[in-house]
């Protein structure tokens, strides 16, 4: 199984041990600083943590961390060239898997102008992103999102992730990738299954989005066995349990 959306920085080696007990060999971290950063510096240092510390943690309990890196909504920077100097390094490197996670929150000047760099980035170095779509006005901050992004990139080269019952007519007929969050709050298990019921296995990705923010790290296992419990089939299972993620991710 692959979790492909975690935020490892904010949780303990024993999250990763019961993910890997529970079948996840493999997960996503996306770069995500739950404080007001005001220097480049700062969250330079909390990027290449992610890189260099998280993924060692996460492997000495099995879990195999890949990583997205970017500049989230929230953590927006006047000033953030030294960043994007540095994407484009990861990228070259091939030490990051996407660049992710971006998107927009507030829709201030600084988020949009930010996010249409990073597109751009992600055009011109043919990488995949993966794009955060907020709690609050979900609907309202989805559609700019959809205004922009084809500005600015391939539909086929985003996830646009935490989606739910309530936008997913916004997107289905487009060519994102989309991310199922299951995470209080966000999206529970049978919410997950009905979109899977009425959509299809083919587009979606599946994740926990575990952070600092009330989560469960075991609700993608906890997903896919409930989708063998009611007895759909192992080809459609494994595609959102592991074969999308491989593929769209090429890991």
């Amino acid at each position: 199984m692959i979790d492909t959306h975690i935020h490892a920085d904010a949780r303990s080696g024993e999250d990763f041990k019961e993910m890997y007990l529970a079948g996840i060999d493999c997960a996503i971290t996306c770069s995500y600083y739950p404080y007001k950063i005001d220097s480049e510096i700062i969250l330079l240092n909390h990027l290449n943590r992610i890189l260099e510390l998280d993924t060692r943690r996460a492997l000495e309990h099995g879990l195999d961390l890949k990583v997205a890196l970017g500049i989230h909504p929230t953590n927006a920077l006047e000033n953030p060239k030294s960043i994007y100097d540095e994407l484009y390094k990861w990228i070259d490197s091939k030490q990051i898997a996407a660049i992710g996670e971006i998107g927009l929150e507030d829709l201030t000047e600084t988020e949009i102008e930010v996010f249409e760099k990073q597109l751009d980035i992600a055009d011109e170095t043919n990488s995949k992103v993966i794009i955060h779509t907020p709690r609050k006005n979900k609907s309202e901050v989805l559609k700019v999102i959809l205004d922009i992004v084809p500005q600015h990139l391939d539909e086929k080269q985003a996830v646009i992730d935490h989606i739910n019952q309530d936008v997913i007519g916004d997107v289905i007929d487009k060519n994102y990738m989309l991310g199922l969050t299951v995470q209080p709050h966000k999206l529970d298990v049978s919410g997950a299954i009905a979109i899977l019921d009425d959509f299809g296995f083919d587009k979606f990705l599946l994740n926990s989005d575990m952070s600092n923010k009330p989560s469960d790290p075991l609700s993608v296992p906890k997903t896919i066995r409930e989708l063998k419990r009611l007895g759909y089939k192992n080809s459609e299972i494994e595609k959102i349990s592991h074969k999308n993620a491989e593929n769209y991710f090429k890991i």
